[in-house]
């Protein structure tokens, strides 16, 4: 019996974000040194490639697997890797999970599909195509606040039955419960992650085993050790870590913001990583925003 999903990604899947150059190109070259990073400091145990810190949605096709293919080059092979391969479409989704798995990555994750507000019948039949054009594994990913869908708790137990959908990453925001709904309708072989950085500790607690975290490119090692003083039992440690990185969080979507691309790839920029603006129509962090930022990072000793 092949082994459980989380037993090969492990708990901190970090969604990598996607350098641009000055002119709005992707810098491959950095997103290699990025990844790089995140290894070398242990701040991953797995990574994911062009997910929605990536901005894939902003990406191309070609960007996207050129940026499988840097990755892949650059980690060779010492984390596991997660090729974020949902598009719109069903047919594009499939044509880049098949790249994926021909590179050899070990997971593929699918957004739900977005904008053309598909029912939960469309959702399933997506998937399951997706799903039975390749071999690999495949995580459901679920983020409403983008997608405007969701993926209902029936619609995950009839995809469970499907063998190579293993798991699911959740990020139902105004549904934090939901994450119980799915574990105690599917299998135990079938694992959830967490979505949402603020949401680690709460998530735990109703059987996650994991999460996707944009904020460990900046704070790894204290998520690591956010986890393992929870898994030890020392509650009061890990609750007073998740207090500290709690105004970092906040700082991501300041003044009404819903996406955190701006304030993420400032705040990287702050501690060293030139990585570019993020591509239009996101606007840039403000000075006064890059300012509050700027005071959260010095708090946490980054800056």
């Amino acid at each position: 019996m092949a082994a459980r999903l989380d037993k090969r990604l492990g708990q901190i899947l970090v969604p990598l974000v996607t350098p641009f150059k000055p002119n709005g190109d992707v810098n491959y070259d950095l997103a290699g040194r990025l990844a790089a990073m995140l290894v070398e400091r242990k701040f991953c145990d797995s990574i994911i490639v062009t997910g929605t810190t990536g901005e894939f949605n902003t990406l191309t096709f070609d960007e996207r697997v050129e940026m499988f293919k840097t990755v892949k080059a650059t980690v060779n092979g010492r984390v596991p890797l997660i090729a974020g391969s949902g598009c719109a479409s069903t047919r594009e989704t499939i044509k880049l999970t098949h790249v994926a798995e021909e590179l050899s990555y070990d997971c593929a994750m699918v957004v739900a599909p977005y904008y053309c507000r598909p029912t939960q019948e469309g959702i399933f039949q997506h998937y399951k195509a997706i799903a039975e054009s390749v071999q690999m594994p495949i995580m459901l990913y679920n983020i409403p606040i983008f997608t405007a869908v969701n993926i209902d708790p029936d619609t995950v137990v009839r995809l469970a039955k499907v063998k190579n959908i293993k798991g699911i990453k959740d990020e139902a925001g105004m549904n934090p419960l939901q994450t119980t709904d799915y574990i105690l309708a599917t299998p135990d072989d079938f694992v959830v992650y967490n979505g949402d950085d603020i949401m680690i500790l709460a998530t735990f607690v109703q059987g996650a085993v994991g999460v996707v975290s944009g904020g460990s490119h900046l704070v790894g090692d204290r998520i690591r050790l956010m986890i393992q003083k929870f898994f030890a039992a020392d509650i009061l440690g890990a609750r007073e870590i998740h207090q500290q990185l709690h105004p970092l969080w906040r700082a991501f979507c300041p003044n009404g913001r819903v996406n955190p691309m701006p304030l993420v790839r400032a705040a990287l920029e702050l501690v060293g990583w030139s990585i570019g603006p993020a591509r239009m129509p996101l606007d840039p962090a403000t000075a006064d925003e890059r300012a509050a930022m700027k005071q959260v990072l010095a708090k946490l000793g980054l800056v």
